[in-house]
C-alpha cells in the first residue's frame, strides 16, 4: 500500500527542496501536469521566473491525486458513514473502516489525520503559490490566472474540510516563522466565507475554456459551480441559483451514455465541470500515482484491485425499475461488464464501484491498476441538480422540474417506458423527489454522507446504522493534531 508520508502541515512545513523534487518525480499528469524528474532545487534559488510559477502551480493539482486525497482517507472520511457504501475486501482487512460505517470511530482513527494532512498538504502548495507567484517577473495575464487557480484549489480544500469537520484552522498565507505555526480553530462560518471569497476572485479570472495542452486545468464554471455546491451547504438558495444558472450557458452538456461517462475514453467530456486528472505515464511510474481506482477495483484472483468502498444492497434497492444507472454504477459478482471483463461469480463481495472501474485491459503491469482514471469531482448533472434543488426551495417550481427533467432524460435514454416524467408541483413531493435523483445519479461520487446530513435526514437515513444527532454530523478533530498543538485545537462535541 502507498503512503506518501509528510510532515504535518501546520506545525513543521516541508522545505521547498524537499516538496517540489517529490512532486516533481511523484506527482504528475496528462500534458500540463507532466514534469520530467529533475534535481533538487533549493528553496533560495525557486520563485525566481515563470517557469518556477508553472512548476508550483503543477505540483498543486498533482497533489490532489496523492494517496491522502483520493483513496483510504477520502473513502472512511467522505464514504464510508453513507448508507450507499460499505468496508467491501476481505472480511478482515483495514477492520478500522467499519468504525466510519457504524459512527464508532474515535479522533485516534489514522484515516481522520491522513485526511486531515491530505488537505492541508494541498492547502500549503496553494499559499506558497499566492505568496510567491506575485512576486515573480512574467507574463502578467498568466500571473493572474495561477493564482486564480489556487485560491479555486484552496477553496475546493477547504470545503472539504470545513464539511467533515466544521470549525477548522484556517491559513490563507504561509507561516512567517514558528510562532505562526499554530493557531486554533477558526468558526466554521468564517471559513465559508474565505471558500466563497475565493472562489468570486477565481470565477472573475479563469478562463471557461483552455487549449489541449491545459486541459484539466480549474475554468470559471469549475468556480462557479463549486460555489454553488458551498452556497447550497449554507442553504443560500438565492446564491446556488444565481451560480448554477451561469454555469447552464456556459455549453456544458450531459454525455448521452450514462456508464460510457466514467471511462478514460471520455474523460473531460462536454459534462465535465471539473476532474482530478490522472494518467499512465509510461517510463514513470511515480508519474502514474494515482490508487483511486485500485482501492475500490474488483477485487479478483484474475486482477481488478483491492475491492474496497463497495455499493450496498439498500442502494442497489434504491433505483426505480428499469433504470439502466443502477447497471451502471454496480459491479456485479458474475457479470460481464459493458466492456468484456467476467466478473467471478464467487468471491469476497456482491458488488464492486463501477464508476472507479477501468477494463482490465488497460492495465499495465508495474504501474497501479486504473491509474490512468480521473476522478469526477463536479458533474455538468450535479449543476443542473442543485438548480433543481434552489429552485423548489425558492418557490420556482417549474424551473426545478425543467432541470430534474434533463437528468432524467438523459438516465431513460428515450426508452419511455422507464423513468416517467416527474410532474408534481407540490413543494414537499417535489423536493423529495429531487432528492432521490440525487441520490440514484452521483451514488458513490463521495457527496451522498454529506448531502443527507445537510438535508436534515440523518437521523432518519443514519439512524439505524449508528447515527447520532448533535455529534455525527461532523467527525472528530484527529487526536494527532491536537496533541502537536498542545491543546490549542478543540475536539468536537460528543468525541
Amino acid at each position: 500500500m502507498k503512503r506518501n508520508i509528510f510532515l504535518s502541515f501546520k506545525y513543521k512545513l516541508n522545505a521547498l527542496l524537499v516538496v517540489f523534487a517529490f512532486f516533481m518525480l511523484n506527482g504528475c499528469s496528462n500534458s500540463f501536469l507532466e514534469v520530467p524528474p529533475q534535481g533538487q532545487t533549493p528553496a533560495t534559488q525557486f520563485w525566481v521566473n515563470g517557469d518556477d510559477a508553472t512548476k508550483a502551480v503543477n505540483a498543486m493539482y498533482a497533489n490532489l491525486h496523492s494517496w491522502y486525497n483520493i483513496a483510504f482517507a477520502p473513502i472512511a472520511v467522505e464514504s464510508m458513514g453513507s448508507d450507499d457504501a460499505e468496508k467491501g475486501s476481505n472480511a478482515t482487512d483495514a477492520t478500522y473502516m467499519n468504525n466510519f460505517d457504524n459512527f464508532s470511530a474515535s479522533s485516534n482513527e489514522g484515516q481522520l489525520s491522513d485526511f486531515w494532512s491530505g488537505q492541508y498538504q494541498s492547502i500549503n502548495f496553494c499559499n506558497q503559490v499566492l505568496d510567491n507567484v506575485p512576486n515573480i517577473s512574467m507574463d502578467e495575464t498568466l500571473k493572474t490566472r495561477y493564482l486564480a487557480e489556487a485560491k479555486f484549489v484552496r477553496a475546493y480544500c477547504y470545503f472539504r474540510l470545513v464539511r467533515a469537520f466544521g470549525d477548522v484552522p484556517l491559513r490563507l498565507k504561509v507561516p512567517a516563522g514558528s510562532a505562526e505555526y499554530n493557531i486554533p480553530r477558526t468558526p466554521k462560518a468564517e471559513v465559508w466565507a474565505a471558500i466563497e471569497t475565493d472562489l468570486s476572485d477565481a470565477a472573475n479570472v479563469l478562463p471557461q475554456t483552455y487549449g489541449a495542452a491545459d486541459i484539466g486545468r480549474a475554468t470559471k464554471g469549475a468556480a462557479l459551480a463549486l460555489h454553488a455546491k458551498v452556497a447550497m451547504y449554507q442553504k443560500k438558495w438565492a446564491d446556488v441559483l444565481t451560480y448554477t444558472n451561469q454555469v447552464m450557458t456556459m455549453g456544458y452538456e450531459l454525455f448521452p451514455n450514462y456508464e460510457q461517462l466514467f471511462r478514460v475514453a471520455n474523460e473531460n467530456c462536454q459534462e465535465s465541470v471539473f476532474e482530478l486528472q490522472c494518467a499512465l505515464i509510461p517510463g514513470n511510474t511515480g508519474a502514474s500515482n494515482s490508487q483511486y481506482s485500485q482501492v475500490q477495483g474488483v477485487r479478483a484472483s484474475t486482477g481488478g484491485g483491492w475491492g474496497f468502498n463497495i455499493p450496498t444492497a439498500s442502494l442497489a434497492a434504491a433505483y426505480e425499475t428499469g433504470d439502466p444507472r443502477r447497471d451502471a454504477t454496480i459491479i456485479f459478482r458474475g457479470e460481464t461488464t459493458p466492456e468484456g471483463d467476467a466478473i467471478p461469480a464467487e468471491g469476497d463481495n456482491m458488488m464492486y464501484n463501477q464508476k472507479s472501474y477501468v477494463p482490465f485491459s488497460l492495465y499495465v503491469n508495474g504501474y497501479y491498476e486504473g491509474c490512468q482514471q480521473n476522478v469526477r469531482v463536479i458533474r455538468y448533472a450535479e449543476v443542473l441538480l442543485m438548480n433543481a434543488e434552489a429552485a423548489i426551495e425558492t418557490g420556482n417550481a417549474p424551473q426545478a422540474l425543467a432541470s430534474l427533467e434533463l437528468v432524467r432524460a438523459r438516465a431513460r435514454g428515450g426508452n419511455t417506458t422507464i423513468l416517467p416524467e416527474v410532474t408534481t408541483t407540490d413543494p414537499v413531493a417535489l423536493r423529495t423527489a429531487i432528492y432521490n435523483e440525487r441520490h440514484v445519479e452521483l451514488a458513490m461520487e463521495f457527496d451522498r454522507y454529506f448531502d443527507v446530513i445537510r438535508q436534515g435526514r440523518g437521523t432518519e437515513v443514519f439512524g439505524p446504522k449508528g447515527w447520532t444527532a448533535n455529534k455525527n454530523e461532523i467527525w472528530p478533530v484527529p487526536q494527532s493534531e491536537i496533541d502537536l498543538s498542545a491543546g490549542l485545537l478543540t475536539q468536537n462535541p460528543g468525541y
